[in-house]
């Protein structure tokens, strides 16, 4: 039954995953998408996958945004067993005084379980969708969470403090990041000289996760990106069922 339940979640995220691409892609004249001045001289603009926006960056293409209607997806009761967020968080090795931003933090799915950890620190929910941010703040006053602060980010920012955070969190959706290299800058300020990223991407390299191939990363290509922005692998972590947990740090 769960197993059933399990595709049933995997197909509608897809479906809505198709249903945003699709809509994106409507609204677009032309098939190359609007570009940003000198930000965009780093990308390449050419047809894809329909799941993708048309640029790339290193080889690889940038997928569309999951929407905020599938939150209830990143809410899902099968999340725990899929992904095994009890590892990922020991593997974060949190301390109470940590500063922690999760970018791209969705419905909150993280930061809740972060800011139990931290009652010293401090956790940043950042998200560029208003709807995800108002859904973590109810949730927030409800419990009445006060080491928690929500960031609306942008596109080529986290719009994160300078020199103050210790562990970055992002949890599939670097790949959708329309400039990866302005947000590796962005996040690159915001950590503390010995701060860390954790880069959890679905696994490329393994066929049989159900996930579509333009929502996964592999390691090289993660490496690739990272490298040419001022980070180096310092380990990928491999205990989790479906995801990559690589940890980057500066050069």
């Amino acid at each position: 039954m769960k197993t059933f339940k399990n595709t049933i979640y995997l197909l509608l995220i897809s479906l809505i995953l198709s249903i945003t691409a699709g809509c994106k892609g409507h609204q677009q004249s032309s098939p190359t998408i609007q570009k940003n001045g000198n930000s965009d001289r780093l990308y390449t603009f050419k047809s894809g996958s329909y799941n993708g926006i048309g640029k790339w960056y290193l080889g690889r293409e940038i997928a569309h945004v999951m929407g905020f209607q599938g939150m209830e997806w990143l809410e899902r009761p099968e999340r725990e067993k899929e992904e095994n967020t009890a590892a990922l968080l020991k593997n974060m090795n949190i301390k109470p005084d940590d500063v922690i931003a999760d970018i791209g933090a969705g419905s909150g799915y993280h930061v809740f379980k972060i800011a139990a950890q931290i009652q010293e620190g401090k956790v940043y929910a950042v998200d560029i969708q208003p709807e995800m941010l108002d859904a973590i703040k109810i949730k927030k006053e409800k419990l009445g969470i006060e080491n928690m602060e929500l960031i609306k980010g942008q596109e080529q920012s986290a719009n994160l403090p300078e020199n103050i955070i210790d562990k970055i969190l992002m949890v599939d959706v670097y790949h959708e990041f329309k400039y990866p290299v302005s947000m590796i800058r962005s996040m690159s300020m915001a950590l503390k000289k010995n701060g860390e990223i954790y880069l959890l991407e679905y696994r490329l390299e393994d066929p049989k996760i159900p996930i579509k191939t333009i929502h996964k990363m592999n390691e090289s290509q993660a490496v690739k990106e990272f490298e040419a922005n001022g980070f180096k692998l310092k380990q990928n972590i491999d205990n989790l069922p479906w995801q990559h947990c690589m940890v980057f740090v500066k050069q």
